[in-house]
């Protein structure tokens, strides 16, 4: 029986550079209209007008929710990141190694959140968050409890194809013979091994908090996207810059997230 190799089931050079232009094309398309549109005056001619007065000093006032929402958004997603890898990802590591009967269950309700709309989530919520307000305040961090939820089932695929892809029980056996304690073992063995996976989660939470609207509106927090909906209402056409900023941002920020995540992979062993 001949062997098919993987080189031979991949896609030609050809059809990977086609699929990814049509896929650039189909994302850049939404993203050069709306840079038109902040650039066109009334009588059709391009101006820089309306970025110019983002730095306008008597304008600040009117753009604060923003600048505001994305140092909320930015301190959600970094406590959001935090709860994934420091507490579900530790928990689903014991899971698979002491309790995997529990796997399904474990499973079932790690992806049950995304079955569940928003506005529901914020119903069941919306209790919880008087209490919390009690205790911690009111302020916008608070919401990494909700969004921790909301990342939940993302994080729980990319993690657990990573754990899926290693000897999880031989790798930590052998630790803990050579005299590993658990931290170590958590952080020197499994982490570097389970390291795509995280780094998947990661990018995902990060997305997840910088794109979610419906939680925080409800809930009275002010983030990104909450300032992105009070500035349209005063200029669409700064809401539409800030958009576009907001968008190119992001694209950097889990550009770095994903090259520091690579850090140390490709180094050549002798």
């Amino acid at each position: 029986m001949a062997v098919v190799s993987p080189a031979t089931l991949a896609p030609s050079r050809a059809t990977r550079w086609t699929i990814g232009l049509v896929v650039g094309l189909v994302f850049a398309v939404p993203f050069v209209a709306t840079a038109l549109f902040t650039l066109t005056a009334a009588d059709g001619s391009l101006t820089l007008d309306r970025w110019a007065a983002l730095f306008d000093p008597a304008r600040a006032a009117t753009y604060r929710p923003v600048w505001t929402g994305l140092v909320n958004s930015l301190i959600l997603a970094t406590v959001t990141v935090g709860v994934v890898l420091f507490v579900f990802a530790p928990t689903m590591v014991l899971v698979n190694l002491r309790f995997p009967r529990l796997r399904r269950t474990f499973e079932f309700l790690a992806l049950l959140p995304i079955t569940i709309p928003a506005i529901v989530l914020v119903v069941g919520l919306a209790p919880i968050y008087l209490q919390i307000g009690r205790t911690f305040g009111t302020g916008a961090w608070t919401l990494a409890f909700a969004y921790g939820v909301l990342v939940l089932p993302f994080a729980y695929r990319s993690i657990q194809a990573a754990i899926d892809a290693v000897d999880l029980a031989t790798l930590t056996e052998a630790a803990r013979t050579l005299g590993a304690g658990w931290p170590t073992v958590l952080v020197r063995v499994v982490a570097p091994n389970l390291r795509q996976g995280l780094l998947a989660a990661s990018l995902i939470s990060v997305a997840v908090v910088l794109g979610e609207f419906t939680i925080a509106s409800l809930l009275n927090r002010q983030v990104l996207q909450t300032g992105l909906v009070v500035i349209n209402k005063q200029d669409a056409w700064a809401s539409a810059i800030f958009t576009l900023l907001a968008l190119a941002f992001a694209f950097v920020l889990l550009l770095v997230i994903g090259r520091a995540g690579r850090v140390g992979t490709g180094r050549k062993t002798p």
